[in-house]
């Protein structure tokens, strides 16, 4: 991780806003993809940044792997001799580790997972799912037959191929679920002092998903306003929040019939009781519960779109 800003003139002043950005490979191509915005940086801030750099990838401490004392050897090569088999992608997964310990959900997934009689430890499994989701979303079954043999993972966190299976990775949903809303308040927290996040302005919508069959073990599967077009279908609803930067803070699933003017009530008070009074204005999409719902909240006529302010 790096720092890198970008030179803006305006009204006759030069402004200079810097992001934390990270060298990401991408087929053949090396990218710069950004990490955090940070704003117009003095001179402290900037090493300030820095410093959370270091911590979040770990270099202090992480810097004697590769230092082996054989900086200065040099060893003839037979270049039409070598041949390159198993290779495995290292950068990308070493990255996602360092942030994984960095954040602290190494620390508190050791605390709120299960320990049994368990071969692998849950929280291990917890790490190869988020180090899939940051560096290639896919599904638990390709993530355990093609993605986690093709990285270094079996290496830095010595788990063998044979012991990340879809069940095994299915089963630690199954583990992490309860904790959901620790895990949210966590990194919300984590967020906030790393990058100084105020989360001013948040968006919230409601989608929907439905189920093939009865679904007669999901007390919350029924039928309601299908957004897919299925009504012989039963569903649930997800209520998700996200930042004004598109980072998802929260969701929480409501039962297939549940109307969506009867959410955001919920979902606010939610996300206050889990991350505290963080977002002063909600906007919401046209068509949400009439003004009275909220005291001293007015849609404009004709809108697209409302802001919701949130109770003080």
């Amino acid at each position: 991780m790096y720092l890198r800003h970008t030179t803006i003139r305006k009204e006759g002043k030069v402004h200079r806003y810097w992001r934390l950005v990270r060298s990401v490979r991408i087929g053949r191509r090396v990218i710069q993809q950004t990490v955090a915005h940070l704003g117009e940086l003095n001179e402290k801030g900037r090493v300030q940044a820095r410093a959370v750099a270091r911590h979040l990838i770990g270099t202090p401490e992480q810097s004697h792997l590769f230092n082996d004392g054989s900086r200065d050897e040099t060893v003839p090569i037979r270049l039409k001799g070598v041949r390159v088999e198993r290779s495995r992608q290292f950068g990308d997964v070493y990255l996602a580790l360092a942030l994984w310990r960095g954040t602290g959900l190494c620390d508190l997934c050791e605390r709120l997972l299960p320990s049994g009689k368990e071969r692998v430890a849950w929280e291990k499994m917890a790490a190869v799912l988020v180090a899939a989701r940051l560096c290639e979303p896919s599904s638990e079954l390709h993530i355990a037959e093609d993605w986690y043999r093709r990285t270094a993972l079996s290496e830095l966190l010595q788990l063998s191929e044979e012991e990340v299976n879809k069940d095994r990775l299915y089963r630690a949903l199954d583990c992490l679920l309860p904790h959901k809303a620790a895990l949210e308040a966590h990194l919300s927290e984590r967020s906030g002092k790393l990058f100084a996040v105020q989360n001013e302005v948040l968006l919230y919508d409601v989608t929907s998903t439905y189920f093939e069959g009865l679904a007669e073990g999901n007390a919350m599967a029924q039928r309601g306003y299908s957004r897919d077009h299925r009504s012989d279908c039963k569903q649930v609803c997800i209520a998700l929040v996200v930042t004004f930067d598109g980072f998802p803070l929260g969701y929480e699933v409501f039962p297939g019939n549940t109307h969506d003017s009867k959410t955001l009530q919920s979902i606010v008070a939610t996300m206050e009781a889990r991350h505290g009074v963080l977002g002063r204005v909600w906007i919401a999409d046209r068509g949400w519960p009439a003004p009275t719902t909220w005291r001293g909240c007015a849609r404009p006529a004709g809108a697209t779109s409302s802001a919701l302010r949130s109770r003080s």
